[in-house]
C-alpha cells in the first residue's frame, strides 16, 4: 500500500505527463503522444493496485483535486487538438475503403 505522499507523487507525475501530452499534440507528434499516454496508463495501473482506499483530507485532498483538475484540463486540450486530426484520418480511411470497393466492383481504370 502506498503512502499519501507516494500517491500524490504519482498524481503529480501524471499531471506532468498530461502536460507533455498537450505539447506533443500541439506539435502533431502523435508517436510521442502515444508513448506518453502509455506511461500515464502505467501510473493509473499502479494507483489501481496500490492506492489506499481511505479518503484524503485537508491539504493532501486539495492537492489531489488540483492535480486531477490539471489532468482533466489537459485531456480536454488534447481532445480539442486530436479530434480534427482523427476526423481527417477517418475521412481518408473511408475514401480508401470506397475506392477499394469501386475497384473490386468495376476493376481498375
Amino acid at each position: 500500500m502506498m503512502t499519501i505522499q507516494e500517491v500524490l507523487s504519482v498524481y503529480a507525475a501524471m499531471a506532468d505527463l498530461t502536460g507533455q501530452m498537450v505539447q506533443a499534440a500541439t506539435r502533431s507528434d502523435w508517436d510521442a503522444l502515444v508513448l506518453l499516454e502509455q506511461r500515464c496508463a502505467a501510473h493509473v495501473q499502479v494507483l489501481r493496485e496500490q492506492e489506499p482506499q481511505q479518503p484524503m483530507s485537508g491539504a493532501d485532498r486539495e492537492r489531489k483535486i488540483e492535480l486531477i483538475r490539471q489532468m482533466l484540463n489537459a485531456d480536454r486540450q488534447i481532445r480539442d487538438l486530436t479530434l480534427p486530426w482523427m476526423a481527417q484520418l477517418s475521412k481518408l480511411i473511408n475514401s480508401t475503403g470506397t475506392e477499394r470497393r469501386i475497384v473490386t466492383a468495376y476493376g481498375s481504370v
